[in-house]
């Protein structure tokens, strides 16, 4: 015989939802959104501490695993690591931002495709070292570079980080997703081999990295348009004005 199920533990669908468009502390929405969900299902006080306390026993160490490449990772910033970086890119001549960003992109969907995908990521690649490459490349073209292209640079390095991993460890048969797919699909009376969802995937990443790379070849033109002629030097100086009188204003 089926039952009602309740809809009200779904309250934490809404909350975190809430929470996010409203920027609230993401620590804070996630366990206000835990506790929410818990009353919505009838748990009580003591049970809700009690889960959370055996989540926080299973996972304790992972603020360790965390912030451990953190602090190595800022011990090389410290020590210049973004200004080599800089540096080194600004020596190729022929390197520009769109190009080296796709180089990026087929080494970490490479990667990711044979399950090293701790090898690239935002805090120990994009931001020390990639993003300050590709404003290296831009720098050695148009010289000193607007706030807003940096801050546009710097957005394409961390989205060809992103589509590289997605569609890269799609490919990797022991991927937790593709192990998810067999899994269900056995359930439902289908069976497939995880080898076969992985290769499927191949069309997948080659389609990501052709429209990615036209993405960044249009971000070569873009620079070229906005850059070009002297257009850089004239708009940091319109920004550094700007400053200027705004510390006046102050």
């Amino acid at each position: 015989m089926i039952t009602d199920v309740s809809l009200w533990p779904l309250i934490g669908v809404g909350v975190i939802i809430a929470g996010f468009v409203l920027r609230f502390n993401p620590m804070l929405v996630v366990i206000a959104t835990a506790i929410a969900t818990a009353f919505a299902a009838g748990f009580g006080l003591e049970r809700i501490l009690a889960t959370i306390g055996t989540g926080f026993i299973k996972t304790r160490n992972l603020p360790l695993i965390i912030l451990l490449p953190l602090a190595v990772i800022g011990l090389l910033e410290r020590h210049g690591l973004r200004q080599h970086a800089q540096n080194w890119i600004s020596s190729i001549k022929s390197a520009t931002t769109g190009r080296l960003l796709v180089v990026y992109l087929a080494a970490r969907q490479l990667t990711a495709a044979v399950g090293l995908t701790s090898l690239g990521g935002h805090p120990q690649m994009v931001r020390p070292l990639l993003a300050p490459m590709a404003e290296g490349a831009a720098q050695t073209k148009y010289g000193t570079l607007p706030q807003r292209i940096r801050h546009k640079l710097r957005a394409n390095s961390a989205a060809t980080d992103n589509v590289g991993l997605f569609f890269g460890e799609d490919i990797f048969v022991a991927f937790g997703a593709i192990v998810l797919m067999v899994t269900f699909l056995r359930e439902a009376g289908i069976e497939v081999e995880p080898i076969h969802v992985a290769l499927w995937g191949i069309p997948t990443a080659i389609c990501a990295f052709v429209i990615h790379g036209w993405r960044m070849h249009r971000l070569d033109k873009l620079l070229e348009k906005e850059l070009g002629g002297g257009r850089a030097a004239e708009e940091v100086a319109a920004e550094q004005a700007a400053a200027a009188k705004s510390v006046e204003a102050r």
